[in-house]
């Protein structure tokens, strides 16, 4: 089994409450296998408690799949927004959250696959937490663009919707990565997402009239 990295699974595991070494218990299951195959079994194996403490916390097994997600993801997020706040300009600070959301995601790609691909197995909820997951980040770009016009930087205001249609390029580069067994090579798209943002974020120019 791939064991997985401590840094972004380090919530999970180092606390003792029994929920959250359920969600830990399902991270480590992921490792394993695909979400379709993992039983509730499978879990408390993992996370080395009773069936009886896992439904003392969790209903379902989709329901401890869906806090598992959005409890790795807000890790992954909080590591984003943290990255940001030491570098001196907006253009930094946009190609270290790109990176630190690239890299982060290319360190454990079982559970990036998971949470990209199979999410939707998980029904209806999984998808409203995954678009909550993905309008925070929208949020997190859109809270740099405004530092950085506040701080003087001529670049374009970045709007919600502008902002959501990034996330979701962004995201759909990482889905065809994933669909071609490339999850090692995440980082690569950097390049690509910043120079996107890059060009989103020109100010607008004001042709002359030709009439």
């Amino acid at each position: 089994m791939q064991a997985p990295p401590p840094d972004l699974l380090q919530r999970a595991f180092e606390d003792p409450a029994p929920r959250s070494r359920l969600i830990a218990g399902m991270a480590l299951a992921l490792f394993e296998k695909s979400y379709g195959s993992i039983s509730v079994a499978d879990v408390v194996r993992l996370a080395r408690v009773s069936k009886r403490t896992f439904y003392e916390h969790f209903s379902t097994r989709e329901a401890c799949y869906l806090a598992t997600y959005e409890a790795l993801s807000g890790t992954l997020l909080d590591r984003v927004e943290q990255t940001v706040l030491s570098e001196p300009n907006v253009h930094q600070r946009l190609q270290a959250a790109v990176q630190t959301y690239l890299s982060s995601l290319q360190e454990v790609p079982a559970l990036t696959r998971t949470f990209f691909l199979e999410i939707q197995l998980a029904g209806p909820d999984a998808l409203a937490a995954r678009r909550k997951v993905f309008q925070r980040f929208a949020g997190t770009l859109q809270n740099i663009v405004r530092r950085g016009r506040e701080d003087g930087a001529e670049i374009r205001l970045l709007d919600e919707s502008l902002a959501v249609a990034i996330v979701g390029a962004i995201n759909e580069l990482i889905m065809v990565c994933l669909e071609e067994e490339r999850g090692h090579e995440l980082s690569a798209l950097q390049r690509t997402v910043v120079e996107l943002f890059e060009a989103l974020l020109r100010p607008h120019i004001n042709m002359p009239s030709t009439g």
